[in-house]
């Protein structure tokens, strides 16, 4: 197997795990489905050198990341 097949197959599985973090409830899970997401598309954009697709997926997973920050340290915050 190449390394296109094995790029496009990461391309594949971001997709649907985007697609599976759409349908969570729970906003925790969604966030981190999310995250696995953009940081599967992030190395695939940087694998076909598509700069812009890498770029917009950082930046998906920059916001996952603060959003499950405000979210885990939010109960500690009310406990004081």
């Amino acid at each position: 197997m190449d390394s296109i097949n094995i790029w496009e197959w990461v391309g594949y599985l971001a997709s649907v795990v985007v697609a599976i973090s759409l349908m969570m409830s729970d906003i925790k899970k969604l966030r981190w489905w999310n995250l696995i997401g953009a940081g599967l598309f992030v190395a695939y954009g940087l694998a076909i050198d598509a700069i812009p697709v890498a770029l917009v997926n950082f930046f998906i997973v920059l916001i996952d990341l603060y959003y499950l920050v405000k979210l885990y340290r939010a109960p500690a915050l009310e406990n004081k």
